[in-house]
């Protein structure tokens, strides 16, 4: 299959239209690679480390959720890593795309996928945006958890390197309806606690976020932007592989950007 191809294919289900504003879906950097047959790396994050895997591999396409450029730069300079991405894609021919808040809002998107792996049935969207499509996912657990249970179970199934709750959460309690949302979702309470869900994974939630949930009585649970978007994009890679692709593979240079002090 042909990169134009399968960046066709992506958008007639993951439309660049729909991302925000303030967001840079679609191509970061096109070298030139259209009419080549794809050979695809997939990562979270497209950093200098994913882009040296990128050629030591010979792929010709970086497939990244994160943007590469989130603002237009002012200059590109030697050393800096923008500048450098860009250098390195046009010298070996490397295009990046990225699919960021559109990959967000459809089916086995970032939301859905983490839907999936906490086997949540009856699903909706928290902030529905087109038609059975839209931000985050609500839905109920059958059967019902104990709130330690389910801390035990994204634990198991996501590996955060750090997972933090609300305060004074009894972990005894009976959880029946969660909503999860991947990356950076604190945003997005007011919607959820309106969705009736007691528990809400999501990542990168600040100090009087975890207060404003225990006080509107939904239980906030952080695992990390890494840990809650690193799964769609082996989904992703899934995807790819039922296509006649030349080669597609999951990077093993992403990176979680922190570590924790024991």
């Amino acid at each position: 299959m042909k990169i134009a191809d399968l960046i066709t294919w992506f958008e007639e289900w993951a439309n660049p239209a729909w991302c925000e504003s303030w967001d840079n879906c679609g191509w970061q950097i096109e070298p030139g690679v259209l009419q080549e047959n794809a050979r695809v790396l997939v990562c979270l994050t497209p950093t200098l480390a994913v882009m040296q895997e990128a050629i030591a591999l010979r792929a010709n396409l970086i497939f990244a959720h994160h943007p590469l450029i989130f603002s237009p730069p002012k200059s590109l300079r030697s050393g800096e890593a923008i500048a450098e991405m860009a250098r390195l894609a046009f010298t070996h021919n490397i295009g990046i795309y990225s699919a960021h808040t559109n990959f967000d809002q459809v089916q086995d998107g970032t939301a859905d996928v983490l839907a999936q792996i906490l086997e949540l049935q009856e699903v909706t969207p928290i902030v529905p945006t087109h038609s059975e499509l839209g931000y985050g996912r609500v839905g109920m657990l059958k059967p019902s958890l104990k709130l330690q249970e389910l801390l035990a179970t994204i634990q198991t199934r996501l590996a955060p390197p750090n997972l933090i709750f609300s305060p004074t959460a009894d972990l005894q309690q009976t959880i029946s309806r969660v909503a999860v949302l991947g990356g950076s979702g604190a945003s997005f309470i007011s919607a959820v606690v309106k969705t009736d869900a007691q528990a809400y994974l999501t990542s990168d939630c600040k100090f009087h976020q975890f207060q404003e949930s225990r006080d509107r009585g939904l239980i906030l649970i952080d695992a990390g932007h890494y840990a809650t978007e690193r799964p769609a994009c082996d989904r992703l890679v899934q995807k790819f592989r039922s296509f006649d692709l030349d080669w597609v593979q999951l990077s093993h240079k992403d990176e979680d950007f922190r570590q924790f002090f024991a």
